[in-house]
């Protein structure tokens, strides 16, 4: 049988075949555009990105941590340094069994579970080529114990470290505050890279306040590594950039005074240049040492500073809530001059007591004889009560608030610290929307001699006596004076600038009034601190102020009453001299002293004496 006849259509098989080669040469085009697009990403776009992998295949960074600024006062005393220590530290990469050390360590140098527990933290955030401390502040038996037995711990080692140390202690504490180790909430916060090879952190005071100035900034070290990625050479360094110096205003040998002045009280003592508002003193009794906190603290040590009765971790100066009794009342007077139509020479009859009209409740004077017939000095040089609660009932209670308010009550003053508080100065609208009352016309008369409601800082205090002082001209209270490099650089802190640019409009007539007054307060023979006017060569305007802390019933006199010593007066003093040109503006608060003349305003003469002995 014959085989099928089969007709070739060769017209058919050439397209056929030039779509084939067409396509071929489509495919290698696309294949070698595709070679070279990707070629060109990885040879200019990526390169950077490629090389640095490339590079860290061999190279690894070990971050080189800055050297934390000082802090200094005005005349260079230090505040803060940092003090060279030994610690001990592990490299986990190198360290084999590290459980079985570090358990091999806690019992040759007697750690504790807290120290093994940090450890483990900070493990979390480190590379296991970066070297972490387990223990800081090793003692010489420490060092010895451990030298005898190094080879039995490879990866761990003694290293020298600087630590952050508060050489005066106590008296320092609640200005310069202290560095700690950085916890997990902060670690969300912070830039990493900033903070890698550092380990602690400001907490509290100047510390935290200027914390990015005293930090300084990371360095790098570049390490050559083997194939098992362990360093073996280094190749490069961009070293660290130390932080900047701080000055301060405050006057250490002065703090020292203030302190060492409250003596038996709780308290605090804050002075300032009024002209400049740099802070001088800025002491809260109790303090404690910061240096407990610096490498940590046992859970023991805080428990007893955190429930101590006299709260030594409560910085008073700032955030003391109290009273500010008489203290208001060259305030006061202002306000009756300036709003509320008084004359100097208006006269007002003090029996010991007043009531309002239509009203059987006496509001006492603190003399119950009463001073008699008295004008606004004299009402202001013997603190009559009674003047002052027919003051407050012509002004009213808003009146009060909107001009108090000009020299910063119920406000913060500012200061370069953090956590400060407000205090209170009351209105009727503020009463309404916080407690839902009406506002009663009593309250507008305690609220006079500085009770009730009204709530002060020694600082914000502190900040009204300068604006007084200064006949007007507002200052912002600042603690931190210059920053200075260590290539000896120095700079104005900004914070600063803006100080002075406002003024209080009062006629130089009611600045001369009242504080004519609050130099006859020290300087006549009817003054409230007549007591501390002997031997001065120069005049000192002040006022005197004893604050109740608890409310003495009608049918009572508080002279007769024996009460415990936590509900004693606080006894208050502010002053500045001298008077005629004031290079100094001081508050004290003694807590539960009693009287202001007697235990406030000596304390401040010892202040202001030191000071300007050294400047008059």
């Amino acid at each position: 049988m014959a085989a099928p006849l089969t007709i070739r259509d060769h017209f058919l098989e050439t397209r056929l075949f030039v779509n084939r080669i067409i396509a071929a040469l489509v495919l290698v085009v696309l294949a070698s555009a595709g070679l070279v697009a990707r070629l060109a990403y990885l040879q200019v776009a990526g390169h950077e990105h490629y090389s640095t992998l490339s590079r860290e295949n061999y190279i690894k960074i070990a971050p080189l941590p800055p050297t934390r600024g000082l802090i200094l006062d005005r005349n260079g005393e230090v505040l803060a340094n940092n003090a060279p220590t030994y610690s001990l530290e592990v490299i986990p990469e190198r360290t084999p069994g590290l459980s079985k050390t570090l358990e091999q360590l806690k019992a040759l140098l007697h750690l504790g579970d807290d120290d093994i527990r940090r450890f483990h933290s900070l493990r979390q955030r480190h590379k296991g080529f970066e070297s972490i401390p387990l223990k800081v502040h090793l003692s010489d038996e420490d060092m010895a114990r451990f030298a005898v037995n190094l080879n039995k711990f490879p990866g761990v080692s003694i290293q020298g470290r600087l630590v952050r140390n508060y050489p005066y202690g106590d008296f320092t504490s609640h200005v310069v505050g202290y560095v700690g180790r950085i916890n997990e909430q902060e670690l969300q916060t912070l830039d990493q890279a900033a903070y890698r090879g550092t380990h602690y952190i400001g907490k509290t005071g100047i510390e935290r306040t200027y914390e990015e100035q005293l930090h300084g900034k990371t360095g790098y070290e570049e390490m050559e590594t083997n194939v098992q990625g362990r360093s073996i050479n280094a190749v490069g360094t961009v070293p660290a950039e130390s932080g900047y110096n701080l000055q301060l205003s405050l006057d250490v040998k002065l703090q020292q005074t203030a302190y060492q002045a409250l003596d038996k009280y709780d308290g605090a003592i804050v002075a300032m240049e009024p002209a400049t508002g740099r802070v001088l003193v800025l002491a809260s009794k109790p303090g404690f040492d910061p240096n407990l906190f610096v490498t940590g603290i046992d859970d023991a040590s805080y428990n007893t500073l955190q429930n101590a009765e006299d709260r030594p971790l409560y910085n008073r100066a700032i955030r003391g809530h109290y009273p500010p009794g008489s203290t208001v009342k060259p305030f006061m007077g202002l306000a009756g001059l300036e709003i509320g139509g008084v004359l100097p020479s208006e006269r007002v009859s003090c029996p010991g007591f007043y009531q309002l009209p239509g009203q059987e409740h006496r509001y006492r004077d603190w003399r119950k004889s009463g001073h008699g017939s008295v004008d606004m000095p004299n009402a202001i040089t013997q603190s009559c009560d009674v003047y002052f609660y027919e003051l407050a009932h012509r002004l009213g209670i808003d009146r009060m608030h909107d001009f108090l308010g000009l020299f910063g009550f119920g406000q913060k003053s500012g200061v370069d610290l953090p956590g400060e508080t407000a205090g209170m100065y009351p209105s009727r609208e503020w009463k309404r929307k916080t407690r839902r009352q009406a506002w009663y016309p009593g309250e507008t008369l305690i609220a006079g001699i500085g009770q009730g409601y009204v709530q002060v800082t020694p600082i914000q205090l502190a900040r009204a006596v300068s604006i007084l002082a200064n006949r007007g001209k507002r200052v912002t209270p600042r603690l931190v004076d210059k920053l200075a490099s260590t290539a000896g650089a120095e700079y104005e802190n900004p914070n600063a600038a803006n100080d002075g640019a406002e003024f209080i409009k009062v006629r130089d007539s009611s600045w001369n009034t009242v504080i004519q007054a609050m130099i006859d307060v020290v300087h006549s023979p009817h003054g409230t601190a007549k007591g501390i006017a002997p031997g001065l060569t120069y005049q000192v305007a002040g006022k005197t102020g004893t604050a109740q802390v608890f409310t003495v019933r009608q049918d009572e006199e508080y002279k007769d009453m024996h009460v415990a010593d936590k509900l004693k007066d606080h006894a208050w003093f502010i002053a500045f001299a001298p008077a005629d040109n004031p290079r100094i503006v001081i508050v004290v608060l003694a807590e539960h002293g009693g009287h202001g003349g007697s235990v406030a305003a000596p304390m401040a003469r010892q202040v202001i004496e030191q000071y300007l002995s050294g400047i008059l």
